[in-house]
């Protein structure tokens, strides 16, 4: 049974005040008889004790944040670990830049993300100012049922050895995609629509996006876009400065193993 019930667990300064208070039992005193104070009691050492010492509770909160960005980053380095294959080798993922790069990117995305649109021209220059970058395509439309069509669509075009110039339409689009739009960016790029509508309805595709899916779970990438470069997982667009830096860290720890 919880020592403090006036203590909730619902955020981030709730968590570090229970940190906090536990870590002031051992110091607070007990009865003549060795029974431990009431309720009311502890409450009112501990407010007392906040109330003279506020800087605390900084400090038990930057001492949790501390505790958990170290667990979450022995977590992902462990997923990368475990999912290193499937992240860079797996034979139904798109593969771009340089294919025999000595660094590899891999990017999670959402066609109808505007972070996405606004982060391509930023990695695509990245990728190409280097000229030795591995870049693996991971479709993850978790947006809009227009998503999911044009990632069917998109790993149907790579088929007919067209995706980069798919994609790279498809991220260009502003707005909100739909078949239409869809369809006339596959022509404009010179796919044949009806063979590619006819591979979106492969069963290899579907199982192709929910892989990715699973993927991204494991990583704890909820949300679009997602970079792995190396050890590293990027929650979120960058700019391409960004990018060469993450690319020239792989580079250096290669080194420095």
């Amino acid at each position: 049974m919880p020592i403090f019930p006036f203590i909730f667990r619902r955020n981030r300064l709730h968590r570090g005040l229970a940190v906090l208070a536990l870590g002031l039992l051992p110091a607070m005193p007990v009865t003549a008889a060795d029974k431990p104070l009431d309720k009311a009691a502890v409450e009112q050492i501990v407010r007392e004790y906040l109330v003279a010492n506020p800087e605390v509770i900084l400090e038990a909160l930057q001492a949790l944040e501390n505790r958990e960005q170290a667990a979450s980053t022995q977590a992902a380095k462990e997923a990368l670990t475990a999912n290193r294959a499937a992240l860079e080798q797996s034979p139904t993922s798109p593969v771009g830049g340089n294919p025999k790069g000595d660094v590899t990117l891999v990017e999670f995305f959402d066609y109808n993300c505007g972070y996405c649109k606004r982060t391509h021209p930023e990695r695509t220059a990245a990728v190409k100012g280097d000229g030795k970058v591995r870049v693996i395509y991971k479709e993850f439309p978790i947006l809009a049922a227009s998503s999911r069509e044009a990632a069917r669509a998109a790993l149907a075009a790579n088929r007919q050895g067209k995706y980069e110039a798919f994609h790279t339409a498809l991220m260009s689009h502003q707005g909100r995609l739909d078949t239409d739009t869809i369809r006339r960016a596959a022509r404009d790029v010179g796919l044949d629509v009806k063979q590619m509508e006819k591979d979106m309805g492969d069963p290899a595709i579907e199982a192709e996006l929910k892989a990715n899916a699973e993927l991204a779970q494991k990583l704890g990438i909820r949300g679009t876009p997602g970079f792995v470069i190396g050890d590293t997982v990027v929650p979120g667009a960058i700019e391409a400065d960004q990018f060469v830096n993450l690319f020239n860290a792989v580079r250096e720890g290669r080194k420095g193993g």
